[in-house]
C-alpha cells in the first residue's frame, strides 16, 4: 500500500464520508479512487476505522477499542447525506432544551437515506416542508455550529419552535414539544412568525399561533404578531395530531381541535 498523508485527515475528520477522504487524497495528489477505497479498508482490519455505513466512517484514537469507542451521533446524522441539517427533538437536544434525552436522532435532507440503527441510536431522516424546496429556502433558519472541530447544520431555537409544533411525531409528542420549549427563555418572535408562515401551511400557522398566544406573557409576544399568523388560521376546524372526534376541543379563534391534554395541561397534574 502507497504511503499517504492521512493521519492529519483522521485528526481533524473524527466522522467522514468516503468522498470527504478521497477528495482529501486527490488534492494531494496522493492516490486516486480505488486507492482510498483499499486505504479504508485497510485501517477498518486494523481498528483505526469504524464503518458506521456504506461510505460513512468514524476515526478510532490510537489505543481505543472500535467495539466500544463511542462515536459521536450528532456527527453521524449530520453526514448521512450531503444535505442533513439536525432538527426536530434532535435539534432540541443539540441545544441543550430537550426535555427527555432519545436515543432516535432526526435530520431534514431533501432525500433521506435508508433509516440506520448504529449502537445504541436509531437516525431517521424527514424530507424538508415542500413549501421550502418549491421556495429553495431549505436553509432558513439554519445554523453552522463547531463540532469537534466539524461543521453541524442544526436548526435555530426559532425555527425548531415551528419544526416541533408542525411535525410533534419527530419530536416526541405534545407532553415533551410543551416541556422542551417551555424550558426556552427568549425567541425572536418575528423570525418565528415568518419562518411559520413561509411553510405556507395554515394548520401550521394556527399551531404557532396558539402556542404564543398561550405563552405570550412569558415570551413578550405582541398582538400583531399573532394576529399575522390569525389571519392564515384553517377556515375549518382542522384535527391536529392527538385530537381525533370526540377527543379534543376547539382553541378559540384558531379553528384547532387540540387534545385535552394539552389545553388542560395534563402532564402537570402528575408531575
Amino acid at each position: 500500500m502507497p504511503i499517504v498523508k492521512h493521519d492529519e485527515f483522521f485528526r481533524s475528520h473524527p466522522v467522514f464520508t468516503a468522498d470527504d477522504l478521497t477528495a482529501h487524497l486527490e488534492f494531494r495528489g496522493s492516490v486516486g479512487p480505488r486507492g482510498g477505497e483499499a486505504l479504508l479498508a485497510h485501517h477498518v482490519r486494523a481498528g483505526r476505522l469504524i464503518r458506521v455505513r456504506r461510505g460513512l466512517y468514524a476515526v478510532v484514537p490510537p489505543g481505543a477499542d472500535p467495539t466500544s469507542f463511542p462515536v459521536d451521533p450528532y456527527l453521524v446524522a449530520s453526514r448521512l447525506t450531503p444535505d442533513a441539517v439536525l432538527s426536530h427533538h434532535t435539534a432540541l437536544e443539540f441545544h441543550g432544551r430537550a426535555y427527555s434525552a432519545w436515543d432516535h436522532l432526526t435530520y431534514l435532507a431533501v432525500r433521506p437515506s435508508s433509516p440506520l440503527s448504529f449502537r445504541s441510536h436509531i437516525f431517521r431522516g424527514t424530507r424538508f416542508p415542500a413549501a421550502l424546496i418549491r421556495s429553495h429556502s431549505t436553509l432558513h433558519g439554519v445554523l453552522t455550529a463547531d463540532r469537534a472541530g466539524l461543521p453541524v447544520r442544526v436548526t435555530s431555537l426559532e425555527r425548531t419552535l415551528v419544526d416541533v409544533l408542525d411535525r410533534p411525531r419527530h419530536s416526541g409528542g405534545w407532553e415533551e414539544v410543551w416541556r422542551s420549549l417551555e424550558s426556552v427563555e427568549f425567541f425572536d418572535i418575528e423570525r418565528v412568525v415568518d419562518y411559520a408562515l413561509l411553510l405556507d401551511n395554515a394548520t401550521t400557522a394556527a399551531k404557532v399561533g396558539f402556542y404564543l398566544e398561550q405563552h405570550g406573557a412569558v415570551l413578550m409576544v405582541e398582538p400583531a404578531q399573532v394576529e399575522r399568523l390569525r389571519r392564515h388560521r384553517p377556515r375549518q376546524p382542522h384535527y391536529i395530531d392527538g385530537a381525533r372526534e370526540g377527543q379534543g376541543r376547539i382553541a378559540p379563534g384558531w379553528n384547532l381541535v387540540v387534545p385535552r391534554e394539552v389545553l388542560n395541561r395534563a402532564w402537570e397534574e402528575i408531575s
